[in-house]
């Protein structure tokens, strides 16, 4: 756990010890989904509570400080985090009997951070440390903040309390409230080249690391997630909508995916539109160099205009694609829009 930041952010983790010296109450480490912030701020986290850092200023992972960590209950920490990425319910929200629990576990894991989940953290930054140290609060992922959460927490960045250091990560910063940005040190994360990440993959055993790296825009840690769900199946019933698109094809692949995370499905489109658009203008694909033979046809015969038209409108799902009335309509609408571009 002391030393769990991947090859590609060493140089990262170099720059960032040079901030401590005067460390900022907070920092917003951002990058691209899929490349391992969340493991290196939890990394960074577990340096600042250590009692005895090594050099190069990572952990030592033997003292009190860091078995209270890696035993995730170090009384100077706390996570901030949508219900979603939990594999329980938050502290202090189960049932007090059989039947409330079991309305909990039933009810659907919250997406966003919310305003208790803020609010909960004034007695933690009230009190003493435990070990004279620091109090550290990580965020992840930023933009999952929702508006009454998100002021709640600038409150608490304008007016930071002693002794506190606050770790943000986004993968998006366009989508954080300006104040939040200006009172925060960014600190860019890095996307490994293609060549680093291909290797590293190759080294966890995953076979065919080119195409899923590809696949996942480079993101090594999305690719192996999604090389571990066993197939591509639902991938590749988008695509072959999208290499051959039809209205009554659009109609059946809506029906078929209805179920698929509808950011994945809107990800998916985007990414074949660039090696689209990319092909027309230049020969090269990016993500999905396996359907060449298709893109070059489609490229050939696709107008510029709609082409365009089609990116558009997918950009523009993509911010409504968590909160859909009905994920059915929502990909029928989406399906047939391409469909009505590209034929």
């Amino acid at each position: 756990m002391s030393n769990s930041i991947y090859p590609w952010q060493e140089a990262a983790w170099s720059q960032l010890q040079q901030l401590r010296s005067r460390m900022p109450h907070a920092i917003l480490f951002h990058g691209a989904a899929g490349t391992g912030k969340a493991d290196f701020i939890e990394t960074f986290a577990q340096a600042l509570l250590c009692e005895n850092g090594r050099p190069d200023g990572h952990a030592c992972g033997t003292c009190v400080s860091c078995g209270w960590f890696s035993q995730h209950n170090h009384p100077d920490y706390r996570r901030v985090r949508p219900e979603s990425f939990e594999d329980e319910a938050p502290e202090g929200e189960e049932g007090t009997d059989g039947e409330g629990k079991k309305a909990k576990a039933s009810k659907t894991p919250s997406k966003e951070i919310k305003i208790e989940q803020i609010r909960n953290l004034a007695d933690f930054m009230n009190i003493s440390t435990h070990r004279q140290g620091l109090r550290v609060v990580v965020v992840y992922p930023a933009e999952a903040l929702n508006t009454p959460a998100s002021n709640a927490l600038l409150k608490t960045l304008e007016e930071p309390p002693p002794g506190t250091v606050f770790l943000l990560s986004s993968n998006s910063l366009d989508r954080l409230l300006p104040t939040i940005l200006s009172r925060c040190r960014k600190f860019a994360l890095p996307m490994p080249d293609h060549a680093q990440a291909a290797a590293w993959l190759k080294a966890q055993g995953l076979a065919d690391a080119d195409s899923w790296l590809r696949e996942q825009g480079g993101a090594p840690l999305a690719a192996l997630a999604q090389s571990e769900t066993g197939n591509r199946d639902e991938m590749e019933t988008l695509l072959q909508l999208l290499a051959h698109p039809s209205v009554d094809g659009a109609l059946k692949t809506a029906d078929k995916l209805s179920k698929t995370p509808l950011s994945s499905v809107v990800s998916w489109q985007q990414r074949w539109l660039y090696d689209v658009f990319s092909y027309k203008l230049s020969g090269s694909i990016r993500y999905f160099p396996r359907y060449q033979k298709e893109l070059a046809a489609l490229a050939g015969k696709v107008h510029t205009s709609n082409l365009l038209r089609a990116i558009k409108g997918a950009n523009a799902r993509r911010a409504t694609a968590d909160h859909p009335l009905s994920p059915k309509l929502f990909l029928e609408d989406l399906l047939l829009d391409y469909t009505t571009c590209c034929t």
